[in-house]
């Protein structure tokens, strides 16, 4: 059963506001670009797509991750990423020591 994010901690609840905004954002620019480069096959525009899908894909796993409990965890070291950090890049997985060993 999913976590109701209403009636659990605020946090979680101000996540996936977070997690809702970067996703709405994110698909925004993904259809500027596509309209953009209708008719052409510009290069910088295909990576940019590529790009935004690839943050929509991670998007919908911080989703996942605060339906089960576990977001907010690094899945490197297993402890908790900083709330600041979190607030910066909300779909994140890593603090920013595992981030830099993955790197």
């Amino acid at each position: 059963m999913p976590l109701d994010v209403t009636r659990a901690e605020p946090h979680l609840a101000e996540a996936r506001e977070r997690l809702e905004h970067a996703r709405m954002s994110n698909l925004a620019q993904l259809h500027a670009l596509s309209e953009k480069g209708q008719g052409t096959e510009d290069h910088l525009l295909s990576e940019q797509k590529t790009v935004m899908e690839q943050a929509l894909k991670e998007i919908e796993e911080a989703v996942a991750r605060v339906e089960d409990g576990t977001y907010g965890t690094c899945l490197g070291c297993r402890k908790p990423i900083p709330a600041e950090r979190l607030e910066i890049l909300p779909y994140t997985r890593y603090c920013v020591a595992c981030r830099r060993r993955t790197v």
